[in-house]
């Protein structure tokens, strides 16, 4: 059956595949943090207007995001086992076809940021670029992975900006600890298809750090945590704040044992189970700001 034929419902299984509807692993990613962020901003719970907009907005990027890399990687992925057959790389999707429904979605995700403020909005714009720009940094950039930890951090000056009006020093701060977390867990993600990009001549933090691939990951870990750890101090949180830090590093430490062996399904395993890390590090902050 051609691409123009397809039924409807193929083609939305289609679109759903090019947004990873069933692999809501790096929505997770981009979530935790940025409700972390959204939490502190507030000094506890941010109201249900701003939560459903940073859940939303975050869910919409991610899916848009998605769609760009594919087209911008679609004459490099064909030679990736694991991306071989994503739709824009098999022609199931035209390039068009996922930039305009990347657009949408993107659209929709302004739509969100529209009803906050005019500091929130003008971020936006900056988060966007940095978005786009990201995809081709793999052609050049020794280390696109910091490029994508800007990315995946900026849900964090936005939810700041949503709740205050503006982006104190304390955002950026907590950006740059979690921009080592994105390092940490897409290395591990890089170390997965690390064979098949040096064939086809992309660049990953995985072939720069090369032997010391593993002792990056772990190094990127403890940097990340360590910066949360400090800026916890300097914000007199408690107990229950470094709780969620320490299951954190537990998590940490059980990925060494996963990617030690830099085994495809070992790094791939850490990377789609890196949420939890997140996940726990948020917790922390909610039951911290929940017991004040």
């Amino acid at each position: 059956m051609s691409t123009s034929a397809a039924a409807p419902s193929s083609r939305m299984a289609l679109y759903l595949n090019l947004i990873r509807w069933d692999r809501p692993a790096g929505t997770w990613l981009l979530l935790w943090p940025t409700l972390a962020a959204l939490w502190i901003a507030a000094r506890g719970f941010p109201g249900w207007h701003l939560l459903v907009v940073f859940v939303l907005g975050t869910f919409l990027m991610r899916s848009a995001g998605c769609a760009v890399n594919d087209v911008a990687d679609r004459d490099f992925d064909k030679h990736v086992k694991r991306t071989a057959m994503r739709p824009v790389t098999s022609g199931a999707v035209s390039p068009k076809e996922a930039l305009l429904l990347g657009a949408a979605l993107a659209l929709a995700a302004f739509g969100l940021v529209l009803t906050t403020n005019a500091t929130t909005i003008a971020w936006s714009f900056v988060a966007l670029a940095v978005s786009v720009f990201y995809p081709f940094t793999k052609r050049f950039f020794s280390m696109p992975q910091a490029v994508l930890g800007v990315a995946f951090s900026f849900g964090i000056p936005m939810a700041f900006a949503a709740v205050q009006g503006q982006v104190p020093a304390l955002a950026w701060w907590l950006l740059i600890g979690n921009l080592f977390w994105v390092l940490a867990y897409d290395t591990e993600y890089a170390m997965v298809d690390r064979d098949d990009d040096v064939k086809i001549g992309l660049k990953t933090s995985a072939i720069t750090l090369g032997r010391f691939d593993v002792a990056g990951v772990m190094l990127f870990y403890g940097i990340y945590l360590a910066i949360w750890a400090a800026l916890g101090l300097q914000l007199r949180f408690e107990w229950p704040y470094y709780a969620g830090l320490a299951v954190g590093g537990a998590v940490a430490a059980w990925h060494f044992t996963l990617i030690r062996t830099r085994s495809r399904d070992g790094c791939f395993r850490a990377f789609r189970l890196n949420h939890w890390l997140g996940f726990a590090v948020f917790a922390g902050v909610v039951v911290d700001h929940a017991l004040r």
